[in-house]
């Protein structure tokens, strides 16, 4: 059994050689004189003079302003740091300065479309047809376009549109109830509104028109709809009068020069949503330039993307993945598009069309890598995978049976990226680097710039310990600002509470001496039993090592007495019932382990709730067990399996209201 930590590859020589972080450092020997030992020392370096780093990356990726800036580093304040105050960036100029390419831009499959691809030259074409749309609607640098869409081509072409004219891009995927669209959009008063049909997941078709006629009545500020036939080719979608339909913005004729708006590097280029503890979900707003230079080292360095890469993730536009998927054209190199069930018609749909893109980093969640190896399936038995080198895997903690299947079942050799970060930064702070070997369930180093450590309830530094993930330097992609803050009050509340001038992210987090990390669970999914705290991924590692569990779901519950009440949930392999034996082997492995975190009740159940991008639903189902009367209509549309949270509803009304008074 492959335990944590052993190491499962290492890169060549040769292989490190190629990457471009070996390229970069060189050209820092080159040009500055620096020369650095490993990659150790070089991120040593870029934490230890940050202003003189991301300099060095503006020059090295040759980024152009049409005037200078005044310096790297404003103020270093956090909240409120300002990069280079004085510069003008717009990031899709960026990307779409390779629009004279004919090579392509990406390629696109859905359970609707089948494969096809868009070249560099029509990307911008079709771009600069929005962009000329939205100036003709009046639309200014700033104004806000949002869009209800799933994570197909229109959607790209969009964005990208709507950035080069510098407004001020939001998306809700279509998968998302209307409340929560509207919990959303209602925050940021949106002028222009993209919206499809409808879309199909896993075979069945879901009609939006009625929903997108709610949204549109809960938007008064919205003045026109761009309207996109997806579902119901043939139908004429459109839901108010002052909706242009998709194929007109794009019909022969319409003006496709692109004119880049010249905005600063400050300026906001979209808004995106992390859930709050309370509230309405927290409306982030990222700029121009610091998204630039943040995906450009993340793709590049940590990624190791190049002009020749094809880079699939899987993800739905309502995931911050597909703002780094987008990223990833700063490379010039193709991107794959995919909108549907990753298991559908059959759990080799995603291999598959790897196979027929020719795709050369793969990327999914460990959620993705459980269902395959209860399926059974062996890419490499199937598809010729030749061109795959790199996996990155994200949007949960990554266990060392995971990184392990890679290897027996896809390629034995491959470069496997575990990253953590998220919407909040619009990237990860820590992740893969091509120089390391590769340990099992270990996320790899700290990516360069970013100061992060594990800190305890003193806020001092720790290795080897469950502390929380905080990061002690301002990095570019951090918030501008959340939208309408008023004095940055919630801004504060949500990453500054704990250790004032530090960023905590709200993981449980460990490292260790060589600079290999682990995220152990979100701190608010945390299980605090009489002082202990554990990360829900300690519990999910040891419980589904287990011959019988096959998934698991666990909350812990801070009663009203000042007690606690922690269920277990799990989903047991094939002709396993769940009889006294078993209850008892599961709370006998959690006891070697922690006996603090010995559940207080195990359940059986026919699927754990996962949102669609592969996360588990700890904190919905939290807040469900807490309040038995809790509407869950939206979370249904979001999620893989939208009956699998029936369970918990009604375990919640007959067992845990009357723990909270609420019988």
């Amino acid at each position: 059994m492959t335990q944590e930590g052993d190491i499962l590859w290492t890169p060549s020589e040769a292989f490190k050689r190629q990457t471009n972080i070996a390229a970069f450092m060189e050209w820092l020997k080159r040009h500055h004189g620096y020369e650095f030992s490993d990659y150790e020392a070089l991120w040593q370096w870029s934490v230890d003079d940050i202003e003189r780093f991301w300099q060095c990356l503006w020059d090295y990726f040759e980024l152009k302003s049409s005037s200078p800036y005044e310096r790297v580093l404003g103020s270093r304040d956090m909240p409120g740091a300002t990069w280079f105050p004085g510069a003008r960036i717009n990031y899709a100029q960026q990307i779409l300065r390779n629009a004279s390419s004919d090579g392509i831009a990406f390629k696109f499959l859905s359970e609707i479309r089948p494969l096809g691809q868009v070249s560099w030259h029509e990307l911008g074409e079709m771009a600069g047809k929005v962009a000329n749309k939205l100036r003709e609607l009046g639309v200014k640098p700033g104004d806000r376009v949002v869009s209800f869409m799933p994570n197909i081509s229109e959607t790209l072409i969009a964005f990208l549109g709507a950035a080069s004219i510098g407004a001020t891009w939001s998306n809700c995927a279509p998968e998302f109830g209307i409340k929560s669209a509207l919990d959303r959009f209602g925050q940021v008063d949106p002028r222009i509104l993209f919206t499809v049909d409808g879309y199909r997941y896993a075979g069945k078709d879901f009609d939006k028109r009625d929903d997108v006629g709610e949204l549109i009545k809960g938007l008064p500020s919205i003045e026109h709809v761009i309207s996109v036939s997806y579902l119901f080719a043939d139908d004429e979608f459109l839901p108010v009068s002052n909706t242009t339909p998709w194929r007109e913005v794009q019909a022969d004729g319409v003006p496709s020069k692109l004119e880049f708006e010249d905005v600063s590097f400050s300026h906001p280029l979209w808004i995106v949503y992390s859930s709050g503890t309370t509230g309405l979900p927290k409306p982030i707003v990222h700029g121009h330039g610091g998204i630039t230079v943040e995906l450009l080292k993340f793709c590049m360095f940590h990624m190791n993307l190049k002009p020749t890469s094809v880079t699939f993730m899987f993800t739905t536009s309502g995931w911050i993945t597909w703002n780094v998927l987008g990223g990833c054209l700063l490379n010039g190199g193709t991107i794959v598009l995919y909108d549907g069930n990753p298991t559908h018609p059959d759990a080799d749909v995603l291999w598959r069309m790897a196979a027929a893109t020719g795709t050369t980093f793969f990327g999914a969640s460990p959620a993705f890598v459980s269902l395959m190896m209860n399926e059974g399936v062996v890419p490499k038995e199937r598809y010729d995978l030749s061109k795959l080198d790199s996996i990155f895997c994200t949007g949960s903690p990554a266990s060392p049976d995971h990184f392990a299947w890679f290897y027996e079942n896809v390629n034995d050799d491959l470069w496997i990226n575990s990253a953590s970060g998220g919407t909040d930064i619009s990237s990860s702070f820590v992740g893969g680097c091509p120089l390391l070997p590769v340990r099992a369930g270990e996320i790899q180093t700290r990516f360069l710039g970013a100061d992060v450590h594990s800190f305890d309830d003193d806020g001092k530094a720790i290795l080897d310990e469950v502390g929380e993930f905080v990061v002690t330097q301002p990095l570019p992609s951090m918030p501008l600002f959340l939208w309408n803050d008023e004095d940055n009050r919630r801004y504060r509340d949500s990453y500054f509470d704990t250790y004032p001038g530090v960023w905590r992210h709200g993981d449980y987090f460990v490292m260790n001496a060589r600079g290999g990390c682990y995220v152990r669970g979100r701190s608010d999914a945390t299980l605090n039993r009489y002082g202990v705290r554990m990360g829900t991924a300690e519990i999910y590692r040891t419980i589904e090592a287990l011959d019988e569990v096959a998934d698991s779901l666990i909350v812990n519950l801070d009663l009203p007495d000042g007690g606690f009440f922690m269920p277990l949930f799990v989903k047991l392999k094939p002709n396993i019932a769940l009889d006294d034996e078993v209850k008892n082997k599961i709370k006998s492995a959690l006891r070697s382990y922690s006996p603090r975190h010995v559940p207080d009740d195990i359940l059986e159940v026919t699927f754990i709730p996962y949102t669609r991008t592969g996360k588990k639903m700890e904190v919905p189902v939290r807040k469900i067990l807490m309040a038995a009367n809790i509407d869950v209509a939206d979370y249904r549309e979001s999620m893989a399996e939208p009956t699998s949270i029936d369970f918990f509803l009604a375990y919640a009304k007959n067992k845990t209201a009357a723990m909270f008074n609420r019988t």
